[in-house]
């Protein structure tokens, strides 16, 4: 008996290889993965210094605008298996599988088996959950981290182990140094269900209950707090901050902003022609090189206005960082966009005539049917219809004196669905696969839900009895809801099967209603299985249509953003004629353009090299991405992801070119025309500008071929790139 009891499910094997297989599936072709992370992780790999504090460049010069703690996790596996695409991929695709493990396990003791199996599937199957996965961002790692944590709070509080509550919130607190506050949205799940669950005196309750808060708050700021005690001239500048603080970055950039979308607060600052002041913060000790490495420049205090999790891109102050859009020789007058510009897959740029921060990058519109609109509904929400009524039928028969393990985790689910659900039916700042933090929830609740409703059909209790029918019916017109937009990119024949099945086997369970027959079970399970038509079809679309890795999302489509699309031209208008923006090509996604080391640049720049520590420096990181990542070599960013960090003023890199550590900079490219002027200025002023002819593939001279350029040295949204040789 305990053997058979021990041995495993054959049923879960083929879900947790689904899982591996939506997750996984084709990474090794993905070349950079998202880049700006990926080359995160190659200047991390060089020391101990950049190691620390997730440092973007080899200089360690700027940080990314993330905590390190999963770079930290993908710098072991590129250390381990070589940096690449796939490896620095590899630990979020076994953090998706693990998901699917844990929600298994969790619900399972409470909800039984056929609860853990169908939200284990319904779980793998979240569209948003497998496009995430086969990235290098960090959202499938934060939700493993998230669930783990859950893990432990609920066997702590049925066996009324305090460690296990203790480690339970320093879970949270490890997650905050993944992605800072967005850990923190489940936090009302965990107080709840600790309330209500943990069996032991009140006393005893709320003095567990106050040092698992203080768990929660030392492992949360252990890592800020540090950093932010680093004088700032021996540590690197915090990318997108805007006081070159941790702590600021955790509670402003990556926290409130997110709700009210406002993250430029100075104005124009890290725009073309903004003209701000620096900001000097002494000399930075370099880890790696001479010993006066330089500290921060200012162009005012602006963000990081492209940087992966910035949305800040309306009107004037959105396009003008990438080049090419400002100003009389742009697309648009004085840098403005239309509000209404309409992209290539039928989304607009601002939203259905509202122009707003929400719908610019395929977030709908704000209100609370924000989910259920075409813009996000394909991402995570096909099952709301199923989570609602399951809940239901789960608290239906409740009564005070019985009040059930059942009652209290699905107080759990709701209470870390519902908030989060909330916060992204009203935030201006995300993006769609954030809503990856509602997978969890969804799953474990369809898996109780649908259970719940089949043992009242099945028992044929009263008015409950129409639940499990009208769940089916309900789920299967919201799939064709969603996927019948897609239907001159998919054909029509997804959306109206699912809802001719689905309505078939409605009728199926309402003729069967007060028959016993030994196929009713079987025309149950086919009601789910109807029901995950649509999200099945739309999880394998980043690997059927291509993902993107910047900015990832599933659909058709891919992205429904801006820039999501792989590889999109873009067409763009200014009252006198149209042009084609550049292709991202690739795997497409602004910053992701899969720039490739240009073999002539290389060459040209070892050969010149007279003994300085860097190859060359750069204002946009895209420029220094493949140098970092595929030869490993020494590249400074002078402005974190765009160029408009204040991370180096004019004085400062004076004093890097008169020290010998770098002598030729690439100005140009995104960062270029997004970046800190006074930087430009000062290179252009002070350096030779060399000819292409010399140190790029495909130019003759007095000519440059952009299109041989395009992926090898530069040339993106701000134009072609120009390489200047300084000396002083």
């Amino acid at each position: 008996m305990n053997n058979t009891k021990r041995r495993m499910d054959l049923v879960l094997l083929p879900i947790v290889l689904l899982a591996a297989f939506l997750n996984g599936y084709g990474i090794w072709n993905d070349q950079y993965a998202n880049s700006y992370y990926t080359t995160a992780v190659g200047s991390m790999l060089s020391n101990f210094h950049n190691f620390f504090y997730a440092s973007l460049d080899s200089a360690g010069s700027v940080t990314v605008d993330k905590p390190p703690v999963v770079f930290w996790i993908q710098t072991a596996f590129a250390y381990v298996f070589g940096l690449h695409g796939w490896s620095v991929i590899l630990p979020q695709v076994l953090a998706g599988i693990g998901s699917v493990l844990l929600i298994y396990f969790m619900v399972k003791p409470t909800y039984g088996l056929a609860a853990a199996r169908i939200s284990a599937l319904s779980l793998a199957t979240v569209p948003v959950v497998a496009a995430v996965s086969r990235t290098n961002n960090i959202d499938s790692m934060l939700v493993f981290t998230l669930l783990l944590g859950s893990w432990f709070l609920f066997k702590g509080s049925k066996q009324g182990s305090a460690w296990r509550i203790l480690v339970a919130f320093g879970f949270i607190g490890l997650a905050f140094n993944m992605k800072m506050l967005q850990a923190y949205m489940i936090l009302p799940a965990f107080y709840l269900f600790y309330l209500l669950a943990f069996q032991a005196k009140w006393r005893r309750k709320i003095i567990l209950l106050i040092g698992s808060t203080a768990v929660l708050a030392v492992v949360s700021l252990s890592w800020a707090v540090t950093v932010d005690s680093i004088p700032e001239d021996e540590r690197p500048y915090i990318g997108s901050s805007e006081t070159n603080s941790v702590m600021e970055l955790a509670f402003g950039y990556n926290g409130l902003s997110r709700l009210t979308g406002q993250q430029n607060t100075a104005g124009n600052a890290g725009m073309p022609n903004a003209a701000g002041q620096g900001n000097n913060r002494g000399n930075r000790a370099d880890s790696t090189s001479a010993p006066n490495q330089m500290g921060s420049g200012a162009l005012g205090t602006g963000q990081d206005v492209n940087a992966p999790d910035n949305d800040n891109m309306n009107g004037s102050n959105s396009m003008n960082a990438m080049g090419g859009m400002n100003g009389p020789n742009g697309n648009f007058p004085n840098g403005q966009m239309p509000n209404d510009m309409e992209m290539p897959n039928g989304r607009n740029f601002g939203g259905n005539g509202g122009g707003g921060m929400g719908g610019m990058f395929g977030t709908g519109e704000k209100g609370p049917l924000r989910l259920f609109q075409t813009e996000l509904s394909g991402q995570a929400s096909w099952l709301l219809p199923v989570v609602l009524l399951g809940c239901i039928a789960i608290f239906a028969g409740l009564r005070r004196r019985n009040f059930t393990n059942k009652h209290k985790e699905a107080l759990f689910w709701l209470a870390w669905l519902i908030p989060v659900a909330g916060f992204f039916s009203v935030a201006g700042f995300f993006h769609q696969y954030y809503l990856i933090m509602l997978a969890p929830p969804i799953a474990a609740l369809t898996g109780a839900g649908y259970v719940a409703m089949w043992k009242l059909y099945r028992e044929r209790i009263g008015w409950q009895v129409w639940l499990l029918p009208l769940s089916v019916l309900l789920t299967t017109l919201f799939g064709w809801y969603i996927m019948q937009v897609y239907n001159d990119t998919i054909g029509a024949g997804w959306s109206i099967s699912e809802l001719i099945a689905g309505i078939l086997v409605t009728v199926i369970l309402v003729v069967m209603l007060h028959r016993t027959h030994r196929w009713k079970q079987g025309f149950i399970i086919a009601g789910f299985v109807v029901m995950l038509i649509g999200p099945i079809y739309w999880a394998f679309t980043p690997i059927t249509y291509g993902g993107n890795s910047m900015i990832p999302a599933a659909g058709p489509t891919g992205s429904n953003g801006m820039f999501g699309g792989a590889g999109m031209g873009m067409p763009m208008g200014n009252g006198a004629g149209v042009t084609e923006m550049p292709s991202t090509g690739g795997r497409g996604g602004m910053g992701n353009r899969n720039e490739e080391v240009d073999t002539a640049t290389l060459n040209y720049l070892k050969e010149h090299n007279t003994g300085e520590t860097y190859l060359f420096a750069t204002t946009d990181y895209n420029q220094a991405a493949p140098y970092i990542i595929d030869e490993k070599a020494s590249v400074i960013t002078l402005g974190g992801f765009s160029g408009s960090d204040p991370v180096y003023t004019t004085e400062e890199l004076e004093q890097l070119v008169k020290s010998g550590q770098v002598k030729y900079f690439m100005v140009g490219g995104m960062g270029g025309r997004g970046g800190n002027s006074d930087i430009s200025d000062w290179i252009k002023e002070h350096g030779t500008e060399i000819p292409t002819s010399e140190w790029q593939t495909g130019t003759d001279s007095g000519s440059t071929d952009s299109g041989a350029a395009g992926n090898r040295a530069g040339f993106g949204f701000g134009g072609q790139t120009t390489l200047y040789e300084v000396k002083l």
